[in-house]
Formats: structure tokens, C-alpha cells, sequence
């Protein structure tokens, strides 16, 4: 496996090298779920991996790296579409060093949540921790580049936040405990208080730029629409309302909050949502085929150790299916979501 991803670890960092950034922003830091996650999970004790194939399919050089698709994620193109490096190296791979992540990182841990009890079914890093793991970049950020340059990349970096699908399709929706404790609204309001606090966090550790990715239509993730009994493989609306619900709310939030802490900007794009729905309900449009299973194997509810190579399934082209497994969307779909967020991230941002 060295022999193919060395080649690309020193490709990326000659890019790295040769590029120059577009002004104002200066790094993008990624926290959250497997959305994010460019290889966290490969580092710890957790059945929730993917670095083995057919995942990192379509990636450069075909490497498995523990992103939870068969090419890459969105916080690699919007890297790219700033400037930077073309992938976000995750925080906790060896092959990478502070040189590395001082345009751009990943602390993003696959089945995490704002839910510290999400994280815990499969024994990931929790949320709080990230931050832990943050705090930790910054001092070696300080004695890489000096406190003043430092400071710098810090307050210009672009931060993307991506997490609370885990909350309601592992936890709430999966299993009986927060479900006898909370309705869904009480669900909602508890994961936006957990989600308040960790924005004021980062911005009381310098962090003024922040893009958060809404939650997408959960109920028509192949894998929720596989355990709808009622109207096999139509979505679950009552999982897409639960999305909507906490997108309004933490969208006041993130709104409330830009109004009370002096120089946060934050941009959350809750319209993903629909843009999705467009992808399942007119796939054609967007040069889809198929929208109700993922590319690996049957597709329905294969993700992690179920998606692997012995599954004699899997397609064989991802570029047609929105979903690449039962759960994340393939790289086509983060490369068109992303092309419709850079002209506002660059707007704002730039």
C-alpha cells in the first residue's frame, strides 16, 4: 500500500507548494462526522473505517484513506476551490505533520455527534474532543509559524461543520434511550444547545469564518429507505421532517449568534437539503441514474465493513448513483453540491 500512497502524500505536497491560496482565507479546518472525515477513524479502536476498497475507488492513485466515499469529500473541493491543497489531510495521520496542516486539516471522526452518547455506540471521537485535538493543532501551529502568523491563519481560516446526522440515524431513530427521553423537538433544542456552545467555543479559540452544512434529507438515505416497511424504499418522511425541524432551528442560532460575538461570520447552507431532494426526485436533470441505493454493494444498507471488496455487487459506475454507499453521497454528488456553495463561500469570504 506504501508504494501508492507516498507517491501521492509528496503529489499533494508539491500542489501544496506550487498554489497560491485566494486572499483572506488562508486554511479550511473541517469538524464533524464521516462527512468530513478524511481519515481519523483508520487511527483509533472503532468498526467505523473505511479505509479499505472499494472505498477511495475514484480517488487519486484508487487509495482507501478512510473517507467514507469512493473519491473525495466536500471539504477537499472547497480546499481545492480556494486555492489550497486539493484534499484536507486528516489530524490524526502520521504521514502528515504540522507543514501539512497549516493550510488545512481535518478533525472529523465517522458516526460522531453533537451527542456525546452518539459518539459512544461505536467508540469514536467525540465532539468535545475535536476541540481538544483543535487546541492541540494551535500550539503546534504557534511553534511552526510564530504567534503572530499563526494568529493569522487561525482567524482566516474557513472552519466547515458538518454533524448531527449520526444524532438522529444511529441514535434518536435506532435506538430506545433518547427516544423515551426526548421527543423530537426536546431532541432538536438539547443537540442545539450542544451545537451553541461548541460555535462559541472555537470562536473563543479564534475561529471567526464558519460554514455549516445543514442535514440532509435523512429519509431517503438508502439505508433508512430499506427499513421502510409501509412503502418499501420510498423515503421516510418522518426522518426528513426531523431534518427540516433542526435546520430552522439551528439556522436561528447560527443567526442569533453572528448578531452577539463581534467578527463571526457564519454561512449555513440549509438549502442543501433541497438540492439533494432535486438529485433524488430529478435525477436526470443532474445526470443521475439511480437514487434509492448506494453504488456498493446492493446498496441498501452496506456502509463501513459491509461495503467491502468480497461484496460482488458494488457498480461499476459510481458517477451515476447520488449515494456511494447506504449513507454518504458519492464524490459527483459532493462535487456538484460544492459548485453550488463556492460562489457564496467566496462571496463571503473573500
Amino acid at each position: 500500500m506504501a508504494f501508492i500512497i507516498i507517491p501521492w502524500i509528496l503529489f499533494i505536497r508539491i500542489l501544496a507548494l506550487c498554489s497560491k491560496s485566494d486572499a483572506n482565507v488562508s486554511a479550511v479546518i473541517a469538524f464533524g462526522d464521516s462527512f468530513v472525515d478524511s481519515g481519523n477513524n483508520n487511527y483509533i479502536p472503532t468498526l467505523a473505517k473505511s479505509n479499505f476498497k472499494p472505498y477511495g475507488r475514484n480517488f487519486p492513485g484508487a487509495t482507501p484513506t478512510g473517507r467514507f466515499c469512493d473519491g473525495r469529500l466536500h471539504p477537499d473541493f472547497i480546499s481545492e476551490g480556494f486555492g489550497l491543497k486539493p484534499i484536507l489531510p486528516a489530524y490524526l495521520d502520521p504521514t502528515f505533520s504540522i507543514s501539512d496542516f497549516a493550510t488545512g486539516v481535518s478533525f472529523g471522526s465517522a458516526s460522531t455527534g453533537y451527542d456525546n452518547a452518539t459518539s459512544d455506540l461505536l467508540k469514536v471521537i467525540p465532539l468535545w474532543k475535536e476541540v481538544e485535538f483543535y487546541k492541540e493543532y494551535q500550539t503546534k501551529l504557534r511553534a511552526y509559524l510564530g504567534d503572530r502568523e499563526a494568529d493569522g491563519v487561525i482567524s482566516d481560516a474557513l472552519y466547515v461543520i458538518n454533524i448531527g446526522t449520526n444524532d438522529f440515524i444511529l441514535n434518536y431513530f435506532a435506538r430506545p434511550l433518547r427516544k423515551s427521553q426526548f421527543t423530537v423537538e426536546e431532541y432538536q433544542d438539547f443537540l442545539i444547545r450542544i451545537a451553541e456552545n461548541f460555535i462559541k467555543q472555537i470562536y473563543s479559540l479564534g475561529a471567526r469564518k464558519l460554514s455549516l452544512i445543514g442535514l440532509l434529507p435523512l429519509g431517503c438515505f438508502p439505508v433508512e429507505r430499506a427499513m421502510n416497511i409501509r412503502n418499501p424504499l420510498n423515503c421516510l418522511e418522518e426522518r426528513n421532517k426531523a431534518a427540516l425541524g433542526f435546520n430552522g432551528k439551528l439556522n436561528a442560532t447560527v443567526t442569533k449568534l453572528s448578531n452577539e460575538l463581534p467578527g463571526l461570520k457564519v454561512l449555513f447552507f440549509a438549502e442543501i437539503y433541497e438540492l439533494l431532494l432535486q438529485f433524488i426526485t430529478r435525477p436526470s436533470d443532474y445526470g443521475f441514474e439511480v437514487v434509492e441505493k448506494g453504488c456498493c454493494g446492493v446498496g441498501l444498507v452496506e456502509t463501513a465493513v459491509l461495503c467491502n471488496r468480497l461484496n460482488p455487487f458494488t457498480c461499476p459506475d459510481a458517477n451515476k448513483y447520488v449515494f456511494w454507499d447506504s449513507i454518504h453521497p458519492s464524490q459527483r454528488t459532493n462535487k456538484i453540491v460544492v459548485d453550488e456553495l463556492m460562489p457564496r463561500l467566496k462571496q463571503v469570504f473573500l
